[in-house]
């Protein structure tokens, strides 16, 4: 079936009449005691600065739901979700464009759904949940601009206790597995019969969402909304391969296969940790025209020539220190592992078709000491304040990355696009 991601409004009412906040609160209330929420969470009235933030339908958000694979997104009305303990309900401000919604959208990632999409975010804290944690009250009042990481670490687990967050149980088990937080539960519920919506990350692409506060860091105000939501994924995955897995050290080679979001992101900021050589490869020329831009040395068009051969023949027949595969393709994992040098290392960042599989040379991986090395993400609590000082000192440059901007309304035709390969870098749904 053909992938044909056009915005749909669902509605309930053609006309919304906007709540007094006393109607706000009732709708929360009686929300809670349909969904078995705790004692704490009913009986919290919504603070009085939601009053200060303006929403499409006073009570109300709409936000962008996923059904079925190949089907049209749906602008669909949901009560303002609550937060809970040590949780913040954020106004968006902005959502990215992101290949990992794509791939839940054509079906080639298994989500649960409904479910609403997007996961890289910035925007406006409105509510903190009850028995939040006082210290993340005072780093994260009311009212402060604040970015979103993707992976929202729950902070006490095995891994996220020897600080790997990117390696947090409860994401995996309960997100990425379940589509809920960490309690088991959404915090998204359908306006006209209460039925629950999953979430993909936070599920950002709506006018409200609701994140743990450990997967959030705050914006300065010299950093804008739109190109900001970007730190959150493509650029916070970026540094994560970067920092983490690659250790790019000043000096080495590196090459990047695939330069979309994350692919261009990581050209750059291999480009602040002092890479030498730094060669873009993709099969199309307007994004290996970017590619100059974002710090590429080299640019090598794979549809045109031998990328392996290419990559060797600039390197003096050595091959890179890194190679990086952000696509997620088998052939692309391939060449990953074809063009870096003895003892060097391939990085895979790009998600694939569930049950994909890439193949290797066993006896070069052992003889010649080959690292293949897997790269989800950074380290929220380590990494994303890191990032944005990045983009606030403008050693990485915000606006040279974002290439594409959509209404909320066209957030469908911002994914048609992204299928069809006319993001060049990034594309940002403005939800301002």
């Amino acid at each position: 079936m053909a992938f044909a991601p056009i915005l749909r409004r669902v509605s309930a009412s053609k006309s919304l009449l906007p709540l007094t906040r006393l109607a706000v609160a009732s709708s929360f209330s009686s929300r809670s005691l349909q969904t078995g929420a705790s004692g704490d969470d009913s009986q919290s009235s919504p603070p009085s600065s939601i009053a200060g933030y303006h929403v499409s339908s006073g009570g109300f958000m709409r936000g962008a739901v996923y059904r079925e694979p190949n089907q049209p997104l749906t602008i669909e009305e949901f009560h303002i979700p609550r937060p809970k303990v040590n949780e913040v309900l954020i106004k968006t401000r902005a959502c990215g464009v992101c290949h990992s919604d794509l791939h839940v959208m054509k079906g080639e990632i298994p989500f649960s759904s409904p479910c609403v999409i997007g996961h890289e975010i910035t925007g406006e804290v409105v509510e903190h949940g009850p028995l939040t944690d006082h210290k993340i009250i005072e780093r994260f009042p009311v009212g402060s601009r604040v970015v979103g990481a993707f992976i929202m670490p729950c902070g006490t687990c095995s891994y996220c206790s020897k600080g790997h967050d990117d390696l947090c149980e409860d994401f995996f088990a309960y997100n990425r597995a379940k589509g809920t937080l960490y309690d088991g539960q959404t915090r998204l519920f359908l306006r006209h019969d209460d039925s629950p919506v999953y979430m993909y990350s936070m599920g950002g692409m709506a006018e409200y969402c609701v994140t743990p506060a450990n997967g959030l860091a705050p914006l300065p105000e010299s950093l804008p909304y739109t190109e900001s939501a970007i730190l959150g994924c493509a650029v916070f995955t970026a540094y994560g391969a970067m920092a983490h897995a690659a250790e790019i050290r000043p000096g080495d080679s590196i090459a990047v296969i695939g330069i979309g979001g994350v692919g261009s992101s990581c050209l750059q900021i291999a480009r602040a940790f002092g890479a030498s050589d730094i060669i873009a490869v993709d099969v199309q020329d307007d994004k290996l025209q970017k590619a100059k831009t974002l710090g590429a040395t080299h640019i090598v068009n794979a549809a045109k020539e031998d990328a392996v051969e290419r990559i060797r023949e600039i390197t003096g027949g050595m091959g890179v220190d890194v190679a990086v595969e952000a696509l997620g393709k088998p052939q692309t994992f391939m060449q990953c592992t074809l063009s870096v040098k003895d003892g060097g290392k391939a990085v895979m960042i790009g998600l694939s078709q569930a049950g994909s599989v890439g193949e290797i040379d066993i006896n070069r991986l052992v003889r010649r000491k080959i690292k293949v090395i897997g790269s989800y993400g950074g380290r929220a609590r380590q990494d994303l304040p890191k990032v944005v000082k990045l983009a606030e000192s403008g050693i990485f440059n915000l606006k040279n990355a974002v290439t594409s901007k959509y209404k909320f309304e066209d957030a469908g035709k911002a994914f048609q696009d992204l299928n069809e390969g006319k993001i060049v870098s990034r594309g940002v749904v403005e939800i301002l």
